[in-house]
């Protein structure tokens, strides 16, 4: 089918909407450029949401010698906390030693830099606990010896994409999910792509044309012709379960096994602890990962090293994988790859420029976008400079960042409303709830629920300001209400998407 003509013309068109797509649609549209985005499924709908959920500089990373990254993610953990304090929030890990393949000595400098590189302000530093002694040694299988307590941050990861995705959009981005890139061509000092959705192809033009589509991005290249492609991409499989919660407290566990990987569990989602990560090889095309059999076997043999009480297979209630594309860095072994970041830049000012995203990680997404527009600058002149440090990001204006303050002021003024109900929706939405609420008193003005708390006003929202789509969105992409809601609300939900996505038949 021939593309349908288009006179639609762009700065910027952005391939990809994971963290770092979205992010870069963001800085771009607040310097003032016209910006596209397009995301051929979901926004975050692999690598960005199938994170371990965490902001944090990357304590083992040390190991590897990976100073500057570290730096830059330990320095963007309080920042990144101060933009959005509804989804990132402080979280303490307990690293215990009593089966460490490393010394305490090593460990303990490794925290001590950890501590100083980055210009911790307001987040507790590192202490030495012993755990017969302290409520963190509850639930280990064997509660003696010292463990380190030290301090990183919590981040709902598809939601931190959609929010970042939303401020492009109120700055002026076009965001359209579901539309592939098909081919892309120089014309004339601009980029002529095609892109294609369920209503068929158009074309656009774009100055610039940045391809950040993560484990996609070597396919992207191969759709345009007359690049110069000398980067490595590595992927690499991570991995995760979620059981029961396996111990009282709120904090988080590092756990060291033999092989001297590393295994986080993560309170999650109130009811829950999350396990994880792995780090396999992937071999194959990218897409759409699951769990092997080896890999769950592997999260529970470490769960069941340390705790008294381990999971089983049996109680496993959800698992997510995804495929993270690293930078090649050649090294031996999947755990050692660099998580660092590599920007390509391929054109002139002769030859449309094209830039193209290898690496990066979650937390540095924001500083990634910052130096891809550095990179991208020569060709955009007169236009503003960096501007998305501490700028906040929507709902994440609370008052002096206090989220218990702003969700005990919401039940105040909304008494009508189930406290349960407010806290969820605050923690989801931030300010932006008051929207979504609207002059609802009560949650019969919130209309049908549809399961588990899910009501109409809550799904009519996530359809006007978040792309929503499908079930699969709302329940495990936009929440994790998948987890909580009775059976055959999926089902419910298809349903009443697949009728408020019906057009309206006007009477003759």
């Amino acid at each position: 089918m021939a593309a349908a003509h288009s006179d639609e013309r762009f700065d910027l068109l952005v391939v990809g909407g994971g963290i770092n797509g979205a992010g870069i649609a963001r800085d771009a549209a607040g310097r003032g450029l016209s910006v596209l985005l397009v995301e051929k499924e979901d926004l975050a709908s692999h690598t960005s949401s199938a994170s371990t959920k965490l902001i944090h500089g990357g304590l083992r990373y040390l190991e590897y010698g990976e100073f500057r990254l570290v730096r830059e993610a330990l320095i963007e953990r309080e920042r990144l906390w101060g933009m959005a304090p509804h989804i990132i929030w402080p979280l303490r890990f307990v690293l215990p030693q009593t089966q460490s393949p490393r010394s305490a000595w090593m460990v303990r400098l490794g925290l001590f830099l950890y501590d100083h590189l980055g210009g911790r302000e307001k987040l507790p530093g590192t202490e030495t606990v012993k755990l017969a002694h302290t409520p963190f040694g509850r639930g280990l299988k064997t509660a003696k010896g010292k463990a380190f307590v030290y301090s990183d941050c919590w981040v709902e990861d598809s939601r931190l994409v959609v929010l970042n995705a939303m401020d492009a959009a109120e700055k002026g981005a076009v965001i359209r999910t579901r539309t592939a890139l098909t081919g892309a061509r120089r014309e004339g000092g601009d980029w002529v792509a095609t892109i294609a959705d369920g209503a068929g192809e158009q074309t656009v033009r774009a100055r610039a044309l940045v391809n950040a589509a993560g484990p996609w991005v070597a396919d992207v290249l191969g759709r345009v012709p007359d690049v110069v492609a000398d980067r490595g991409l590595r992927l690499v499989k991570g991995s995760h379960l979620v059981v029961p919660r396996l111990y009282e407290g709120d904090h988080a566990f590092m756990l060291q096994n033999p092989d001297r990987r590393i295994v986080f569990t993560v309170p999650y989602e109130g009811e829950f602890t999350l396990i994880g990560t792995t780090d396999e090889v992937w071999e194959g095309a990218p897409g759409k990962a699951q769990i092997s059999a080896e890999e769950t076997r592997y999260l529970l043999e470490t769960a069941a090293r340390y705790f008294a009480h381990p999971p089983s297979e049996a109680d496993v209630v959800w698992s997510y994988a995804g495929i993270r594309p690293l930078y090649d860095d050649k090294a031996g072994n999947a755990s050692a790859v660099t998580r660092d970041y590599v920007l390509d830049l391929d054109g002139d000012e002769a030859r449309a420029p094209m830039l193209s995203i290898f690496g990066g990680k979650i937390t540095t997404y924001r500083k990634l976008a910052e130096h891809a527009m550095a990179e991208l600058a020569r060709f955009f002149p007169n236009r503003g400079g960096a501007w998305t440090a501490g700028a906040v990001l929507p709902g994440g204006d609370l008052p002096d960042g206090d989220f218990d303050r702003f969700v005990a002021s919401l039940q105040r003024a909304r008494p009508g409303l189930p406290a349960p109900l407010l806290r969820r929706l605050a923690r989801a939405y931030g300010t932006r709830v008051e929207a979504l609420l609207g002059n609802a008193a009560t949650t019969f003005d919130l209309g049908a629920d549809l399961g588990g708390g899910l009501t109409v006003r809550e799904v009519e929202y996530l359809r006007a300001y978040e792309w929503a789509v499908t079930a699969e969105d709302i329940l495990y992409r936009r929440s994790k209400l998948g987890l909580h809601v009775p059976p055959g609300t999926a089902e419910r939900l298809e349903e009443y998407l697949a009728r408020a996505a019906r057009p309206q038949v006007q009477p003759a």
